[in-house]
């Protein structure tokens, strides 16, 4: 049985490079190009740093099976999106596009998206500013830097999917 929290180790000298930890599971993974930082700001391409609950899993019914688990489930469509927009009331939540404030899409062309763990940060409450779209997704690019994500090969989100249950929390730590 595995514990309840997947760790993120960012290394040193790769601001953007990390090792996550699972129980004996170990996996590279990739996080914000500015590395991980304890006063995240929208927009400053960093990972914040922190314990955070795993929300819900949102997948994509074209792309990938439904997983069999017990976390809450999103379904990504055509019109799925997050906002990103600060002074926005939807911040840092799901919306339905269009949308007139800035948000990230969700449907996307590359495979980014095709699965992804909704993190519980800044969601209870929101605070404006603070960040936002925070998700465990897909790799893309060879570990390519993210924008404050964190990233992981398709085999290793599988491998969550799998022996990650609610209750879980993924905590990130700021130096290696």
């Amino acid at each position: 049985m595995y514990g309840k929290d997947i760790l993120i180790t960012p290394r040193r000298n790769r601001p953007h490079h990390a090792v996550l930890r699972f129980g004996l599971h170990r996996a590279r993974c990739a996080i914000g190009g500015a590395g991980a930082t304890e006063d995240k700001k929208e927009g400053d391409g960093a990972t914040p740093t922190g314990r955070f609950a795993l929300r819900r899993l949102w997948y994509r019914p074209d792309r990938f099976k439904p997983p069999q688990n017990t976390f809450p489930m999103g379904i990504i469509a055509p019109k799925s999106g997050w906002c990103d927009a600060p002074k926005a009331d939807a911040y840092n939540r799901p919306i339905t596009r269009p949308f007139a404030a800035s948000h990230e899409r969700l449907w996307r062309r590359d495979h980014l998206y095709d699965v992804f763990f909704e993190l519980g940060y800044n969601d209870d409450p929101v605070m404006k500013d603070r960040g936002s779209a925070i998700f465990l997704h897909l790799q893309k690019n060879n570990f390519q830097p993210t924008l404050g994500c964190i990233a992981v090969a398709m085999p290793t989100m599988i491998f969550l999917i799998k022996n990650a249950r609610p209750g879980c929390h993924i905590e990130i730590s700021k130096k290696a």
